[in-house]
């Protein structure tokens, strides 16, 4: 369970998000230690899953498209077109990318508004599910940091539930952000560690996860994540779920 004891064992790293100095021990759960950052607020594993780990939770995280989440397609779709229905507001039209893509349904919803739609997702399984089921779209089994900014660019990138799931999250909003044209938009989700409606014990919270969520965030530490690679907040969407929605802009 989670405790608030105090570990002696190691010095917390500089914060992933904000890059402030190290953060105070805040707990533990089974094998995993958790550090808060004093600036922004960001609490996150340390040490980080290694390669290994990372490998395994990812090489087939729906079961060979057989869970419930691949047989939920059609509302899945209809989400993501509802989604596209109000980033076109703001961005109608270029090149999109969805990090994390999963089975598709983004990449569809954004193809069938016009965009030049790629998917990336490092489970390959998805990927070959996405690329039988939307062929129109482009899909590749990988991270964002295979992208080469040089080759691709983006006017709307899309990051949902996913950068909780990055044990080195510098790196990753640093890729999203040279990927992105100038003046091009990101739109990030993921679970609000600070919602007012995330239950109290920590442990009965969906979104408490580790090691698959090494990072809980709150919106302070994703605008500071954010401001570490150049990138402005336009909006942050209200969230009833424990969430933040939050659109990004490259200047």
């Amino acid at each position: 369970m989670l405790t608030q004891e105090t570990y002696t064992n190691g010095v917390s790293p500089p914060c992933p998000a904000c890059g402030g100095p190290a953060g105070a021990p805040y707990g533990a759960h089974k094998d995993w230690i958790l550090h808060e950052c004093s600036q922004c607020g960001l609490i996150y594993l340390d040490p980080m899953p290694g390669p290994a780990l990372i490998n395994y939770m990812y090489s087939d995280a729906y079961e060979d498209a057989t869970t419930s989440y691949f047989a939920k397609a059609a509302k899945k779709l209809r989400h993501a077109r509802r989604v596209m229905a109000l980033l076109v507001r703001v961005v109608p039209g270029g090149r999109f990318l969805d990090i994390g893509c999963n089975g598709g349904f983004m990449v569809e919803a954004a193809r069938e508004r016009g965009f030049e739609a790629y998917g990336a997702d490092p489970d390959p399984v998805s990927i070959r599910y996405a690329s039988a089921h939307f062929p129109l779209g482009r899909f590749a089994a990988g991270t964002i940091e295979t992208f080469a900014p040089e080759v691709l660019q983006f006017d709307l990138i899309q990051c949902s539930e996913v950068i909780e799931h990055v044990p080195d999250v510098d790196r990753f909003m640093g890729a999203i952000a040279a990927r992105l044209k100038p003046g091009g938009h990101v739109y990030i989700t993921t679970p609000d560690i600070s919602h007012w409606r995330r239950p109290r014990k920590l442990i009965d919270w969906d979104g408490f996860a580790p090691p698959a969520h090494c990072l809980y965030f709150r919106p302070a530490s994703l605008k500071a994540l954010a401001a570490r690679h150049g990138l402005s907040v336009v909006r942050a969407r209200f969230a009833w779920k424990p969430g933040i929605k939050m659109l990004l802009k490259r200047p």
